[in-house]
């Protein structure tokens, strides 16, 4: 088999965020979903840019949110995610090149828009996104590079892709090819409105394909149908080698068939936008995974990879993660 030259390859949207800052009577007004994620079209798009003021604007996606914290640990990254050839996604294509992300996934010459995903941060710093996914649907079987998936150690998936039918296929493509080359295998529930609508199949990847499941405690109990911690660990421990549970201000949890791994939250944080947390924990893990640390030593390194994110606006990192190491 060949040597792997990527640490991790994503699978993705490819999504620019507008940020802004917003209150809680705003949400309610709109008819939001605090804290989650919600899909809508172009002219509800179009709508929503009208109340975002002055906005923050950069490169997201959750996937390609990890791949960026992973190249700025000094990692190897590769990117596969959708764009159209416009404007919004050359900016996005130059953006994952110029942090040292390989992306080289071919743009939709017509069709939907680029995606952008608008995000309002209330003042308890909890995000709630609305995302028009444009170009991204448009992924498919045709966009999964083999030889990329062979080359990287390991290959991770954000659920989000599976309420797109097309994805949804690349995306078991992709989980063949990285099983069938004895590569690892790590998947993100992504949010729990998503869990909610693909709860049995989400169920059936764990169970088949993945070494690593990411998720945070309410995509947990949504996924396992329980409220109760201790018994949400217990459904879920062995289903995969590895579970990785998120608890905000309680820290995380990994699981395995025989161990639960507590990594405490860090200390005395200002908390400005929760936007990408778990995208940067995802980062700190897989980075230290890949470069074969135990799994104590990666959950820390997810922590403080998380902890250093939500005090800034946006979720790519402002300064090079390489000093927490």
């Amino acid at each position: 088999m060949t040597a792997p030259i990527y640490d991790v390859c994503g699978i993705g949207n490819a999504i620019v965020d507008v940020i802004a800052a917003t209150n809680d009577q705003f949400i309610t007004e709109q008819g939001l979903m605090k804290g989650g994620m919600m899909l809508i079209d172009e002219q509800r798009a179009e709508y929503l840019y009208t109340f975002m003021g002055d906005a923050t604007e950069c490169c997201g996606g959750s996937v390609a949110n990890t791949m960026a914290g992973i190249a700025s640990l000094g990692g190897m990254p590769a990117f596969i995610g959708k764009v159209r050839q416009d404007v919004l996604g050359e900016i996005f294509r130059n953006d994952m090149h110029s942090i040292g992300v390989h992306f080289d996934t071919n743009p939709s010459i017509k069709g939907k828009a680029t995606a952008r995903c608008y995000i309002f941060v209330t003042p308890d710093a909890q995000r709630t996104m609305n995302t028009y996914i444009g170009a991204c649907a448009e992924v498919s079987e045709a966009d999964i590079n083999d030889a990329l998936i062979g080359r990287s150690k390991l290959t991770y998936v954000e659920g989000y892709l599976w309420d797109q039918p097309n994805a949804k296929k690349a995306i078991l493509k992709a989980l063949a090819i990285a099983n069938a080359k004895e590569r690892d295998v790590a998947f993100s529930l992504s949010d729990v409105f998503c869990v909610e609508r693909h709860r049995e199949e989400f169920l059936e990847i764990i169970g088949k394909h993945l070494d690593i499941l990411f998720a945070n405690e309410r995509e947990l109990f949504s996924l396992v149908q329980t409220e109760n911690f201790d018994e949400a660990c217990e459904k879920i421990r062995g289903k995969c080698p590895i579970a990785a549970i998120t608890r905000s201000e309680k820290g995380s949890v990994v699981l395995t068939k025989d161990n639960t791994i507590i990594i405490p939250p860090q200390g005395h944080l200002t908390v400005i936008d929760s936007t990408g947390a778990g995208d940067l924990y995802a980062s700190g893990f897989l980075f230290g995974f890949t470069q074969g640390w135990d799994l104590k030593r990666c959950a820390e390194l997810g922590g403080k990879c998380a902890s250093l994110i939500i005090q800034q606006i946006g979720a790519r990192p402002a300064k090079p993660l390489k000093t927490l190491l």
